[in-house]
């Protein structure tokens, strides 16, 4: 059995469009309550984050400055 149905009115199920001020206004306030729901770090944590992520980035530019000169190296010996 097929069921047929009737598109919906244009603009059903959606709130009336408000002026372009009050969407603007409606979008901060959304915005500033979503923002008081987040936690923020303390000064401490920060810090530990902060080292921890320093710590890494120089760890993978060691590394991949070692393969850089190594596969430099290989390819001067190879072709130079």
């Amino acid at each position: 059995m097929t069921e047929t149905r009737t598109p919906a009115p244009s603009g059903a199920g959606r709130p009336a469009e408000s002026k372009s001020g009050n969407r603007l206004l409606r979008f901060y306030r959304q915005v500033v309550a979503e923002l008081r729901k987040v936690v923020w770090p303390t000064r401490k944590q920060l810090s530990t984050y902060f080292m921890v992520v320093l710590t890494f980035v120089v760890f993978v530019i060691a590394i991949v400055s070692v393969l850089d000169l190594a596969f430099g190296w290989a390819m001067f010996k190879i072709f130079g």
